[in-house]
């Protein structure tokens, strides 16, 4: 069961989260679904996130500075862009 992707989503974000051992040590995969960026963070890194006071994330969760860049030669319609991580 621990390798098993929990769904998340909301009317902003869709994710997926499963417990990741495949490195040296235990740590949480998190998967954009959308875009399928994926990332990996070690218990350090959740640690400091759980002290994290929300208002030190606005930069973190401002869409315009990382998520909404149109990906070059990309497009779903004639007056669509697929947006993620590259500019």
């Amino acid at each position: 069961m621990d390798n098993e992707f929990i769904t998340l989503k909301s009317e902003f974000a869709h994710v997926k989260v499963k417990k990741d051992t495949s490195a040296n040590g235990t740590r949480l995969l998190i998967e954009d679904v959308r875009t399928g960026k994926i990332n990996f963070f070690d218990p350090l890194e959740l640690e400091c996130l759980a002290w994290t006071e929300h208002k030190e994330l606005n930069d973190l969760l401002n869409p315009s500075l990382t998520r909404w860049r149109p990906i070059e030669g990309l497009s779903q319609g004639r007056n669509e862009k697929i947006y993620g991580e590259n500019g």
